[in-house]
């Protein structure tokens, strides 16, 4: 029964991020794999997690007078753009399950800021306006953001406040949404009356410059900590970006929100343009190619990280690469780790059920930009049901992960294959531990993705290279080819 003393806040979300370079489309299924949840299952399964919904409900549920509503999140591994029937189906959902819920006094939204769906080249700007308008224009809707999102004036204009995690690796999701929640709650009691400015700039970070822990990022961030000093100041942002799609808003954006006071914001706002502008070469990395990996291994303190930047799963490849595993099996004498998605080889694997080595066809089964498919000779360890769960602050907040039926191989060099039938991305170490592998033992660790499994990996890894390699999510983002971005934008223009 409806409770009409307290105040009705409803929680909702389309999680996704969506790389335009790639050919396979996200479909409902990603989702189904992913999470689909809704009422109490959204709070089941983040309420304790690392996650900007843990957050949102830890303080939204203190507050005596607030009733917390759970209606629908929806959430995707990164990957190509949402086809158009899962992206109108998603819609549909958002749309049916909160009107479902009416009256509500206010509404906390979860969006990534990076979504893509046929046709919408702003998904989460589009999703955002549509639940503006069911809210109405007077209500509180307030929400989250991951800082690798192409952050839209739309997304901004459907929203009273918008606060982004401020690390990367993401370890700080959770503060995220206690922050956003707390101007809701705020808001709610008529204490602030939030004013926020959104100002894109002519620079994107290149993705390896994107680490917080280390500079340039980590000073630009401290600048935007030190801004909070001031009360009327209720938050500041810096969108770093998301170079893999193909969309006006790609680039590096600030958001700063004050208590009624545009002025301000937009003082704050400029002086971190004025920053990031002055140092704009600071942002833009050093590339290192496959050619110069062997060398690089030869001299690192191990055990070695190598990131695999142009298979970021993280960013939606496909998470098939071999280009690493083909540096691995030539490199004698070193001890490997990684993982690939093939579950075509975990089903020939497990049919074959011979103790002994046998020829294996590998990786690069998504498309021709990820290298070939290797013919390696490997000895099956064991067959397990690829799930797993992670109760540290890691990238991305995520507790339960499936990574479905997954083959541990070892090749005949020696190096250390998981072989998995669903996508995964390398956020949690509990990835190897759970499944007996233990990571201390190897000379090289291979993680797909750039910086977000630092978290997870620096703890057991003495040293980190980030690697230049092809793919969809390749580092140089003068490689690609952009029709919609803003002009001029740093590297791609001068400035």
């Amino acid at each position: 029964m409806q409770d009409n003393s307290k105040k009705r806040i409803g929680i909702i979300g389309v999680y996704h991020e969506s790389n335009t370079f790639l050919d396979q489309e996200t479909t409902w299924r990603d989702f189904e794999n992913g999470h689909m949840l809704y009422g109490q299952n959204i709070i089941d399964e983040y309420g304790p997690a690392y996650h900007e919904i843990g957050g949102i409900v830890e303080v939204l549920s203190a507050e005596e007078d607030i009733e917390l509503v759970p209606i629908f999140y929806a959430e995707a591994t990164p990957g190509g753009i949402i086809a158009k029937e899962t992206g109108e189906r998603l819609l549909k959902e958002l749309q049916r399950t909160l009107k479902e819920c009416l009256p509500l006094e206010g509404l906390m939204v979860v969006p990534h800021g990076a979504a893509v769906s046929v046709p919408y080249l702003d998904f989460d700007g589009h999703w955002l306006t549509m639940v503006r308008e069911i809210m109405g224009p007077d209500l509180p809707v307030i929400g989250t953001i991951d800082p690798h999102c192409n952050l839209s004036p739309k997304m901004v204009d459907a929203l009273d406040a918008l606060v982004a995690y401020k690390t990367n690796p993401h370890i700080d999701q959770r503060d995220a949404g206690r922050s956003a929640a707390k101007i809701m709650v705020d808001t709610l009691k008529g204490e602030v009356k939030p004013e926020m400015v959104l100002l894109q700039t002519n620079v994107a970070i290149s993705i390896e410059m994107q680490h917080t822990g280390s500079d340039p990022c980590q000073s630009l961030f401290a600048l935007a900590k030190d801004m909070l000093e001031d009360p009327e100041v209720l938050s500041t942002n810096v969108v770093l970006g998301f170079p893999y799609a193909d969309v006006p808003e790609m680039g590096t954006s600030f958001i700063v929100i004050t208590n009624n006071d545009k002025k301000l914001a937009d003082k704050n706002a400029a002086i971190l343009n004025d920053y990031l502008l002055k140092n704009h070469e600071d942002f833009s990395g050093k590339k290192i190619g496959l050619n110069e990996l062997p060398e690089y291994i030869s001299k690192a303190e191990r055990p070695l990280l190598i990131l695999d930047m142009g298979d970021n799963v993280g960013g939606g490849s496909p998470a098939d690469s071999t280009f690493l595993l083909e540096v691995l099996e030539s490199c004698p004498g070193v001890k490997g780790f990684m993982c690939i998605y093939d579950p075509e080889a975990v089903a020939e694997i497990k049919a074959k059920k011979t103790e002994g080595y046998i020829p294996v066809k590998i990786g690069a089964k998504s498309d021709k930009l990820h290298g070939k498919t290797m013919l390696v000779d490997v000895k099956l360890e064991r067959i397990v049901d690829g799930k797993f769960t992670e109760n540290a602050p890691r990238h991305g907040g995520q507790v339960n992960f499936n990574m479905g039926e997954t083959a541990i191989v070892t090749s005949k060099a020696g190096n250390t294959i998981m072989l998995t039938s669903l996508r995964i991305v390398p956020f949690s170490l509990q990835q190897l531990i759970h499944f007996d592998v233990d990571p201390t033992i190897y000379d090289v660790l291979v993680a797909k993705g750039v910086n977000a499994p630092l978290a997870a990996y620096q703890p057991v890894c003495n040293s980190v290279i980030r690697a230049n390699t092809p793919g969809v999510t390749r580092a140089d983002m003068a490689s690609l080819t952009y029709n919609h971005r803003r002009k001029p934008l740093f590297p791609l223009d001068k400035i």
